[in-house]
C-alpha cells in the first residue's frame, strides 16, 4: 500500500540491452521513497547499483534502453513527460550526487560560480545575486568554512571531503525532495566520510528530503538508512530495516555479504603481529615542500609542507600501514618513497643503498625492485595499449629478459593475478575495476620486486573485489616474499594485513605501532577519532560522539606553533598551544608524538619514586 508521504514510486522498472531483447540489466525494480525517509540501497560491483540511480532520473542511454515500469515522481511517470518538463525535474527536484566529485566540476571556473549557473539554469527568475546569496547560504549550511572566499575558489583548490561537500551543495541548492546519492563515501577517507554521514543526516532532518543511499558497504548504509534493500544482479532480493538485515539476514546473497564484511574488533578477530627482520627502506628525517603561486601576486610563492621530518624503517617480509586524512602527505610520502620525487632534507634507503647517492643507470636498475601501484584503475593504465603489452613493459624497459621470453612470463603473471589470457590482445576498455587493478598487479609482478607501494590501490572496488584481492596479496607475499606498504583510509583493510600501522597527520607520523595497539589501546587523540569514525556492524570501542573529529586540519602553508592537532583535539592542554610534540619512543619500536603521553609518564614515574 503506498505511503501518504510517498515522494517518489519506482514501479516495475525493468532495463535491458537494445541489441539482446533478453538481457536484463534491472529486473522488475520496485521500492517507495517518503519523505523525510533514508533508503538504503547495497549490493557488490556490477548488481546495477549505478544504472538504477541514472534510469531513475531518465539518464541512460544506448545501449541501455527501458523495457518496462513507471517512475512515478509526485504522480507523474517521469519516464512519459515531455523532455522541458523532465528537465525541471532533474537538477530541480530530484538531485544527484555521484562518487567523482573531482570529476564533475569544470576546474577551470571557481566552484561557486558553476553553481550560481546551475542554479539560475533551473530557476531562470533568479537574480545573480540572489543565486549568490542561496549558494553561500548552503555552502554555510554543509560547513564549509569561510564561504565566501571559497565560493571564489578552483575546484583544484579543495581537498576531496571539501569536493564532496560542494556536490552536496550542487544538489541542494534547489531545495530538491529527492536526493540519490550514489556511493559518495567510498572513496573518502573515514573521518570525512562520517562528517557525510552525519551531515546527510542533518540535511534529512531540515529539510524532510527523501533519499536513496546508494552504498557498496553495509556497515556506511547501516549508519543512515530507516530500510535497506539488497540489489542481486539487478534484482531487489531483500528488504528490510538495517538491524533486521544484520541479525536475521533471509536472501542466501545477504547472508554472503554478511559473512564477507572485514571483522576490526572483537575476542575472534586476529590481526597480523609485527615481525623483527632486517630494515629493507630507511627513512630518515624526510621533508618535502611545494612553492605554489600566492594569488593576487607578481612572483609570490606559498610554500605547501607537505611531508615534515618522517623517519621510518620497513622490514623485509612485513606489512605495514600508512593512514589519515585526505590532505595529510600519505600520497607526497608514496612519490618519496617510489623516487618519483626528491626530498629537499633526509634520506631514503633501500637495500642499504642511499638513493640519492646512486647514479641514473643504478636507479634505473634498482627500480625494479620497488613498484608502485596507483589508486584509479582507470586513469593509471593506457587506453590504447593491449593488455599484454601493458604488462610487457617493464621487462622491454629494463631489459630483464629476452624478447622471446617476454610473452611467456607476461602470460606466466596473468595467470597468478587471475588473469584470462584470452584478453592479451584485448583493450582495457570494458573491463571491470577489479581486473584494472590485477592488471596494474601483473605489471608490477613480472619484475619480481621486493616492495610493492600500494597507494590507495583498492579504495575505487568493493568489498567483495576487495576480498578477492587481498587473498591474492596474502597468495604473492608467500610465493614472492614481498614486503608491502598499504596507504590507505580503510582501517578494515590495514585491520586485517598489516603488521605495523603509521599515523599521519598534517605531514607527519604522529604514532607508529602494531596493529593490536593502535586498533585496541592506541596512543594518540588523533588516532582514537580515526577509529571513532570506521563505520563496522563490531562493537565499537570509539564512539564517534566522543571522538568524532569536525572542520578540518591547519593549512600546510601556515603551520601553526606548538601542538598542530590541538585545534581539533578534545583532550589538549596548556603546554600544546606552544610546545611542538617530539617523537617519545614506546615499546617495540613504536613511538607516538603527544604531550598527554609524556605527562602520563612522567606521572607515572613520579608515582613509582614516592612508593619507594
Amino acid at each position: 500500500m503506498r505511503d501518504k508521504d510517498t515522494i517518489l514510486l519506482i514501479q516495475d522498472l525493468t532495463v535491458g540491452l537494445a541489441n539482446d531483447p533478453s538481457a536484463k540489466i534491472l529486473d522488475r525494480i520496485g521500492f517507495e521513497l517518503s519523505a523525510g525517509k533514508v533508503l538504503g540501497l547495497i549490493g557488490e560491483a556490477g548488481s546495477g547499483k549505478t544504472v538504477l540511480a541514472r534510469a531513475i532520473v531518465k539518464g541512460i542511454s544506448d545501449p541501455l534502453v527501458y523495457k518496462s515500469g513507471k517512475v512515478v515522481y509526485r504522480g507523474e511517470d517521469m519516464l512519459a513527460v515531455s523532455s522541458e518538463k523532465l528537465v525541471k525535474i532533474r537538477g530541480n527536484s530530484i538531485g544527484y550526487i555521484g562518487s567523482n566529485p573531482s570529476g564533475s566540476l569544470d576546474p577551470t571556473l571557481p566552484v561557486g560560480n558553476q553553481i550560481v549557473e546551475k542554479l539560475r539554469s533551473v530557476n531562470p527568475s533568479l537574480s545573480e545575486k540572489e543565486a549568490t546569496e542561496r549558494v553561500l547560504e548552503v555552502l554555510a549550511a554543509v560547513r564549509i568554512p569561510s564561504p565566501e572566499v571559497r565560493f571564489h575558489e578552483y575546484p583544484f583548490q579543495f581537498s576531496g571531503g571539501m569536493m564532496q561537500r560542494v556536490m552536496i551543495v550542487d544538489a541542494l541548492v534547489t531545495n530538491p525532495a529527492v536526493l540519490i546519492a550514489d556511493n559518495i563515501t567510498q572513496a573518502l577517507d573515514v573521518t570525512v566520510a562520517a562528517q557525510i554521514i552525519r551531515l546527510i543526516k542533518e540535511l534529512r532532518d531540515q529539510f524532510s528530503t527523501a533519499i536513496l543511499f546508494i552504498s557498496s558497504s553495509l556497515p556506511v548504509a547501516e549508519m543512515i538508512a530507516d530500510e535497506i534493500l539488497v540489489l542481486q544482479q539487478g534484482r531487489v532480493v531483500e528488504k528490510a530495516t538495517p538491524e533486521k538485515l544484520i541479525m536475521s539476514p533471509q536472501h542466501d546473497y545477504t547472508k554472503s555479504l554478511l559473512a564477507r564484511l572485514p571483522r576490526i574488533w572483537g575476542p575472534e578477530v586476529k590481526a597480523p603481529t609485527a615481525i623483527e627482520a632486517s630494515t629493507l627502506m630507511s627513512v630518515d628525517d624526510v621533508y618535502r615542500t611545494y612553492l605554489v603561486r600566492k594569488k593576487n601576486t607578481f612572483n609570490g610563492r606559498n610554500a605547501v609542507q607537505a611531508v615534515r621530518g618522517i623517519t621510518l624503517d620497513i622490514r623485509e617480509g612485513e606489512n605495514i600501514g600508512i593512514v589519515g586524512e585526505s590532505g595529510c602527505g600519505k600520497s607526497t610520502l608514496t612519490r618519496l618513497l617510489a623516487w618519483l620525487e626528491i626530498p629537499e632534507k633526509g634520506t631514503i634507503c633501500f637495500g642499504g643503498r642511499d638513493l640519492s647517492e646512486l647514479s641514473w643507470k643504478e636507479l634505473t636498475k634498482l627500480r625494479q625492485s620497488f613498484q608502485l601501484l596507483l589508486q584509479d584503475p582507470y586513469s593509471s593504465l593506457p587506453a590504447r595499449m593491449p593488455v599484454g603489452r601493458i604488462i610487457a613493459e617493464g621487462l622491454l624497459i629494463h631489459k630483464v629478459c629476452k624478447k622471446s621470453e617476454v610473452r611467456g612470463r607476461v602470460l606466466a603473471a596473468m595467470k597468478e593475478v587471475g588473469l584470462d589470457p584470452s584478453i592479451e590482445n584485448h583493450l582495457t576498455v570494458g573491463l571491470s575495476a577489479g581486473q584494472r587493478q590485477r592488471i596494474n598487479i601483473a605489471r608490477a609482478l613480472v619484475l619480481k620486486p621486493k616492495l610493492m607501494i600500494l597507494d590507495e590501490t583498492l579504495s575505487a572496488l568493493d568489498q567483495v573485489e576487495q576480498s578477492k584481492l587481498f587473498e591474492l596479496f596474502e597468495k604473492l607475499q608467500k610465493t614472492h616474499g614481498f614486503t608491502y606498504i598499504f596507504i590507505s583510509h580503510d582501517m578494515a583493510l590495514v585491520r586485517k594485513v598489516c603488521h605495523r600501522v603509521a599515523v599521519m597527520y598534517l605531514g607527519r607520523i604522529v604514532e607508529l605501532a602494531d596493529n593490536q595497539t593502535l586498533f585496541q589501546n592506541p596512543a594518540h587523540p588523533y588516532s582514537r577519532a580515526l577509529l571513532s569514525a570506521v563505520p563496522t556492524l563490531d562493537d565499537h570501542p570509539f564512539k564517534s560522539e566522543e571522538y568524532l573529529l569536525e572542520g578540518e586540519p591547519p593549512s600546510p602553508v601556515h603551520i601553526p606553533n606548538g601542538c598542530v592537532f590541538r585545534s581539533r583535539c578534545p583532550v589538549s592542554i596548556e603546554r600544546c598551544k606552544t610546545d611542538d610534540p617530539r617523537p617519545t619512543p614506546l615499546s617495540h619500536g613504536s613511538y607516538v608524538a603527544c604531550h598527554l603521553v609524556v605527562e602520563s609518564a612522567v606521572d607515572h614515574a613520579k608515582i613509582l619514586e614516592n612508593s619507594v
